[in-house]
């Protein structure tokens, strides 16, 4: 069973792309971030056609976050727990029925942070310390659950190219860095890093100044494992081919595939 996170910096914009990555993957379950686009406005109808069912948690002109399938979800939540005056749309989670077993898998879309000393930077670090209250109650839950998405973090030197270029960064911040080993330090599992601790293992490039060619990347797509869902994971892959094609997203789909039935 195939699960990816996939950035796709604007569903209109790269929907051809989209297609063309889901023909060659033919994944199980996507999560997808900024999309871009309202609820409404979302491309679904030729999706569905194509045999996809399309959750979505969408926002005008950026943000908003989707989950696509293979079958339906079972339940579906929009919004991160614990602020109910937060608009920002960064955060979908469906429950599947695999076999005789649950799967949650949630698609987020974790603030960016810069610049540093704002409200930005404040509003990223209250964001992350309810996405660890929101895995704290899941793992009470002791059903297998998986966080996938953009988490905006860049978690170790290993995961850039050159780390004095982002000491500036809120990417890059010791706060921000805590914040995410304090999520793993519940319990739960970096799938890309649980595979390989090679460096160089990106899936941002930027559009400027030729980072692409050069490849000076970062990794900050993320799929965070509950111990279940850990116990069931086989193998992780970066599809960094997609980011040579035409019109492509800056982050590349980060997918893993698990045992459905080694799912605890």
């Amino acid at each position: 069973m195939l699960l990816a996170t996939w950035n796709i910096n604007g569903v209109k914009a790269r929907f051809d792309t989209l297609l063309a990555w889901l023909d060659e993957r033919q994944p199980d379950i996507v999560g997808l971030q900024e999309i871009k686009s309202v609820d409404e406005g979302f491309p679904r109808a030729e999706l569905e056609s194509r045999g996809w069912h399309v959750e979505t948690h969408g926002q005008k002109g950026f943000n908003g976050v989707a989950l696509l399938s293979r079958t339906p979800p079972v339940a579906v939540e929009r919004g991160l727990p614990g602020d109910d005056a937060d608009e920002q749309a960064r955060f979908i989670e469906g429950t599947w029925e695999i076999g005789a077993k649950r799967l949650r898998f949630a698609s987020l879309y974790l603030p960016n942070g810069n610049p540093i000393g704002t409200k930005k930077f404040t509003y990223k670090l209250a964001w992350m310390k309810r996405l660890e209250a929101h895995a704290r109650r899941a793992l009470a839950a002791e059903l297998p659950f998986v966080l996938a998405g953009d988490y905006n973090v860049i978690p170790q030197p290993e995961d850039v190219k050159n780390p004095a270029a982002w000491t500036e960064d809120a990417l890059f911040q010791p706060e921000s860095r805590e914040a995410y080993r304090r999520l793993l330090n519940l319990g739960l599992t970096d799938a890309l890093r649980a595979s390989t601790d090679a460096a160089g293992t990106f899936t941002f490039w930027d559009y400027q100044a030729g980072a692409w060619q050069k490849n000076n990347g970062i990794r900050i797509d993320h799929v965070v494992l509950s111990p279940e869902a850990a116990a069931a994971l086989r193998s992780v892959s970066i599809d960094k081919h997609v980011r040579g094609w035409e019109k492509p997203s800056d982050h590349v789909p980060v997918v893993v595939q698990i045992d459905p039935a080694a799912l605890r």
